[in-house]
């Protein structure tokens, strides 16, 4: 402070240009705080280290590129768009662009911006030429500041810019093409920045797909995690008589945590409880303030009829199905993905997804199909008891394939008709609302816990279930076309997933398949994979209908079966005690 006292305005000018931005920022740049108002730029410690990290890269790569992923209100954005105006402002010939995933972010963004500009010092202020609600122009360097909101494609297509800052990159609606587009508008050259930056938004969607590219090195961007507790006014001291519970301890060992931020991240989580409309308190901590990337990218999402909770709960139960095994086919031409479900019970047993050239003929899609019809589960240990195909899309292999007398175990689906089971019919608008319904209900099952496969890819799908109330204040699922524009893929496996749930198979609704001609066989072509198609075990045939076991038969009779192994090793068991006891007694 003392040099800033005692140097002329151009020493003074020229000290702060050169200085450190958290020096910069607490001299040139003013923030509306909460409590009192406008106040200098202080950088908080989560900025801090974000700062230091972004230098270093600079230093060592001569440019910045960032990928951020955030808690709530950690002052990220805050950062970045105080590091552009330095830049804009105090260099010639450069450009600024932020990208924003809505308009009030837009609005809030250059608003912090313009205030950045109007409270610097005289020192450092350029003269501003155009202004508008979007743009900063100061023409005599020749440099500028824009923002726009990620809606239209082609923004920013046509510019050149140096320094590119993309706010909530999860949230945006035409990610993809933003990338081609604006993305490219950035140089690569020395003196530019892209920082991305958000909160999550769920797995599998492109904010996720670039963050895992950057955490693995596939890409030059570094992937920094900024957790909750590295925030300094995340803490409440705790009473005295405040005792960690053994998740807090576990916590604590894991993440250094400090007494007071336990307490103050089990406050939050009580008032998380108390809030209106909040399934778990946990749940909605860990999506707001995660503890690692993992945590953030899992527990997130946006209002679902499927949430991550009910998702990471089957993710990590282990169970053994039981029953039938229902598969749900999800076909597709090549351009959605052609996705197969297979279910047994509480059990997801396996998935599979074929797309492209895979099934871009009838041949190859019917050969898909005969091959899940033939082939025994190594899970469930058995074939498929029924396979229930989107007749929409599947028209033609419904069609086929009950013409090669499988009958009643393969079944359309319609998702437009009404619900099948009367008693649903006030409670679901269509077919296909029903079968999510009871997709629900299977996995909310409070009495028997359910497993779906534990990956990424899997929960995606299931949570991208976006609803709408009807006029009857039903929940109704989105449209297809609509959830695809949302989040930028088709949820093919939640499709086929609820499918398996379209019949409850009984004995007087199923008949056992006849033969398939082997003449269908010669066109099986999946991937080159002709021969193996022909080498599966035949379907079985036709039995004497006094021979032939039922569905339900043949459950029973397993059911008996582990009923009768449990009492056999209760009896060891019990014999076992009787040794035990009697050779204590001899000794």
């Amino acid at each position: 402070m003392e040099f800033y006292a005692n140097n002329s305005i151009d020493d003074l000018r020229n000290a702060l240009l050169d200085a450190p931005f958290d020096e910069y920022s607490s001299h040139c740049l003013y923030i509306r705080t909460k409590e009192s108002g406008l106040q200098p730029l202080h950088l908080n410690d989560i900025q801090r280290l974000l700062d230091d990290t972004i230098e270093r890269q600079k230093q060592e790569t001569g440019r910045v590129r960032v990928i951020v992923l955030k808690g709530r209100q950690e002052g990220v954005s805050t950062y970045v768009e105080g590091r552009f105006i330095r830049h804009t402002t105090t260099k010639h010939g450069k450009r600024a662009f932020i990208l924003t995933h809505e308009q009030d972010a837009t609005e809030n963004l250059f608003e912090m911006a313009e205030r950045f500009y109007n409270h610097l010092p005289e020192m450092v202020k350029p003269v501003l030429g155009a202004s508008n609600a979007k743009e900063l122009s100061f023409y005599e360097l020749d440099s500028g500041y824009r923002i726009g909101t990620a809606g239209n494609k082609a923004v920013g297509r046509s510019q050149t810019i140096q320094y590119f800052h993309g706010s909530e990159v999860a949230f945006w609606p035409n990610a993809e093409a933003h990338t081609k587009g604006v993305l490219q508008a950035v140089p690569d050259a020395d003196d530019t920045e892209i920082i991305l930056e958000s909160t999550a938004n769920g797995v599998n969607n492109y904010f996720h797909r670039f963050w895992k590219s950057a955490e693995s090195g596939e890409i030059d961007f570094i992937a920094i995690f900024l957790p909750w507790f590295w925030m300094e006014e995340y803490k409440k001291r705790p009473p005295d008589d405040f005792e960690p519970s053994a998740e807090e301890w576990n916590l604590a060992q894991q993440y250094d945590l400090t007494p007071s931020q336990l307490y103050w991240r089990r406050k939050r989580i009580a008032e998380f409880n108390a809030a209106e409309g909040v399934e778990s308190g946990l749940f909605a901590f860990k999506q707001e303030y995660p503890m690692n990337a993992a945590e953030a990218f899992q527990f997130s999402g946006g209002s679902t009829l499927i949430t991550a909770e009910m998702c990471m709960r089957a993710r990590q139960n282990k169970v053994e199905g039981w029953g039938h095994l229902y598969v749900g086919i999800d076909p597709s031409y090549g351009g959605d993905r052609f996705a197969v479900v297979w279910r047994q019970g509480p059990k997801i047993t396996n998935y599979a997804v074929y797309t492209g050239a895979q099934v871009a003929t009838f041949q190859q899609r019917l050969a898909i199909c005969l091959h899940v019809l033939e082939t025994i589960d190594p899970i469930a240990n058995r074939v498929p008891d029924i396979v229930c195909i989107d007749y929409a899309a599947g028209k033609d292999l419904v069609d086929h394939l009950q013409d090669l007398n499988f009958g009643e175990k393969v079944r359309a689906v319609h998702f437009a008709e009404a619900p099948r089971n009367k008693l649903h019919k006030d409670k679901y608008g269509n077919r296909r609302n029903e079968i999510y319904g009871l997709l629900v209900e299977w996995l909310t099952n409070a009495y028997e816990p359910v497993q779906i496969p534990d990956t990424d890819e899997f929960q995606a799908d299931l949570c991208a279930t976006p609803y709408i109330f009807d006029i009857y204040e039903r929940k109704a699922l989105r449209k297809k076309e609509a959830i695809i524009k949302e989040y930028g893929f088709s949820p093919d496996l939640a499709d086929a997933t609820a499918l398996t749930f379209s019949y409850l198979i009984s004995e007087t609704d199923f008949r056992p398949p006849k033969r398939i001609p082997s003449k269908w066989m010669s066109g099986a072509v999946v991937n080159g994979m002709a021969s193996k198609f022909r080498q599966l075990p035949p379907i079985r045939k036709k039995q004497n209908i006094d021979n032939f076991e039922t569905p339900a038969q043949k459950e029973a009779r397993e059911l008996q079966l582990k009923i009768d192994e449990t009492k056999r090793k209760l009896e060891e068991i019990e014999k076992l005690r009787r040794d035990t006891v009697r050779l204590y007694h001899d000794d």
